[in-house]
């Protein structure tokens, strides 16, 4: 199973006044769900009013000195704001997406693992618990392949710009 999302990674652009962000320039990201899709939007500092209406998760960063790779900065809040917006999600880019923020989200040890279900139609579920609330939820697990699970996270690394 190929999982594809099109998702715009960072821009560079305010999406506000269309000025380019320059290295060491403030801004403010915005993730929205339109239309079934995430679609983020960054802003320069200066003309950021808050999160636009729709969105999901949103954060501050400045634009790196340079281009050259380095080590993704995890924001585990965003994390957990994407893994709660997705808990009713039904359609299989979606699922999958939940299932690696929530294994992703067991690595930070925000959610420890308890248990992994079979429900009454054969699907199996990873049962999970918040490190911090100790609240219980339940995570669809799509049945995915290590090479699938890489892809799905370098999907949600792009959307969240820590790629």
């Amino acid at each position: 199973m190929a999982t594809e999302f099109d998702i715009q990674g960072p821009t560079r652009i305010c999406a506000a006044t269309g000025r380019e962000l320059k290295p060491g320039d403030r801004f403010f990201a915005a993730l929205a769900d339109q239309a079934g899709k995430f679609v983020r939007a960054d802003y320069a500092a200066e003309v950021w009013k808050g999160p636009p209406d729709g969105t999901v998760a949103f954060w501050a960063g400045r634009v790196p000195a340079s281009d050259k790779p380095r080590k993704p900065t995890f924001n585990d809040e965003l994390l957990v704001d994407c893994f709660h917006h997705l808990a009713t999600a039904t359609e299989p880019d979606r699922v999958n997406f939940r299932f690696v923020v929530a294994l992703l989200l067991m690595r930070r040890k925000r959610l420890k693992f308890e248990d992994v279900k079979k429900t009454d139609s054969g699907a199996h579920v990873l049962v999970v618990r918040d490190a911090r609330g100790g609240t219980r939820y339940e995570v669809a697990d799509p049945r995915l392949t290590e090479p699938e699970i890489e892809t799905v996270q370098a999907e949600v690394f792009k959307v969240l710009g820590w790629q």
